[in-house]
């Protein structure tokens, strides 16, 4: 089992006890708002969720990670790689995403934890690319993915919601560039 520090966070595989927060995550309007169509998710929709991240893990060798803040054991959200299998159009690819709680927007945990998994991409799974995907609107992931080192690829249309959507990416040279 893949677990990875960060010096406030540990990354970690999900466990049962993770629903439950994480459906207080998805239950806050501001945190789903540039989710899909914005819709909020219920506790069956999120188990849903975990169950398919963590299947995830067994297929792929990758995942999105459960997010646990060192301090607390307090569960934040989640980061990590998946498939973006909704956006066709960029296929193959490997997505690095993240989604946090409203209470820990604002600190730099969001890019603390998804440069660990960028970081386990290129070194650990040796992925040549990853993308990064978000609504055009999304400032805040958009300056995350631009301290990640991402660079914007294209502008596009989601496939479900209609709701446009810019694709970052950063290749494995590039990483291995800014980390000399």
């Amino acid at each position: 089992m893949v677990t990875l520090e960060t010096p406030r966070l540990i990354l970690r595989r999900w466990r049962e006890e993770d629903v439950a927060p994480m459906t207080a995550i998805h239950a806050d309007p501001e945190v789903m708002r540039w989710i899909r169509d914005g819709s909020v998710r219920d506790e069956q929709q999120t188990r849903s969720g975990v169950q398919a991240w963590e299947s995830e893990w067994e297929s792929e060798g990758f995942g999105l990670f459960a997010v646990e803040i060192r301090s607390t054991g307090e569960l934040a959200g989640f980061t990590g790689l998946s498939v973006p299998h909704y956006l066709p159009e960029v296929l193959p690819a490997v997505e690095v995403g993240w989604r946090l709680g409203r209470s820990h927007w604002g600190q730099g945990l969001a890019t603390e934890a998804a440069a660990a998994a960028v970081r386990f991409a290129f070194e650990e799974r040796g992925l040549e690319r990853i993308v990064s995907i978000t609504q055009v609107g999304n400032d805040a992931s958009e300056r995350i993915m631009t301290k990640l080192g991402m660079h914007l690829f294209r502008e596009t249309a989601h496939p479900n919601c209609r709701r446009r959507v810019r694709v970052f990416e950063l290749s494995s040279d590039q990483y291995a560039s800014t980390t000399r």
